[in-house]
């Protein structure tokens, strides 16, 4: 049987690089300009045109507050995965339910960052999966 610290360990850092993808993640949706398209024609554009579900939003708006949620879902992910690997029971070790939860939303966020984002974030999370798995394995 394996010490089942090394595979908490491991659990914690993979939610700990979620948190921190996810906190990279607002500060960059809010601060600066890396999510803003290399066109300001199409910022502006974005700025006025409202989505066909509703005209209370601009697709602009919309594109932050998804984004902000995005981020805001990471980072509660990493914060509750954290805890519980860190806090002195271990019971996410012995949660068969919230150990494969926890796995199958990093595995679906790797597939979403394969399909849709960029690099960084998917290997972030390619990262984080890995490190999870590691800790599955170890439990």
């Amino acid at each position: 049987m394996h010490d089942p610290s090394i595979a908490a360990l491991l659990l914690a850092a993979s939610a700990a690089v979620l948190l921190l993808l996810g906190s990279a993640h607002l500060l960059l949706t809010f601060a600066g300009d890396r999510f803003h398209p290399r066109d300001p024609a199409l910022t502006a554009r974005l700025q006025e045109e409202s989505p066909r579900i509703s005209r209370q939003t601009t697709m602009w708006r919309a594109g932050l507050g998804f984004h902000a949620s995005h981020s805001l879902g990471a980072m509660l992910f990493g914060l509750i995965y954290l805890y519980l690997a860190l806090e002195p029971e271990r019971f996410v070790m012995r949660s068969t339910p919230l150990l494969w939860l926890g796995f199958a939303y990093l595995l679906a966020m790797v597939l979403l960052a394969r399909r849709y984002w960029f690099n960084v974030p998917f290997r972030g999370v390619a990262l984080a999966a890995a490190l999870y798995a590691a800790a599955l394995l170890l439990r």
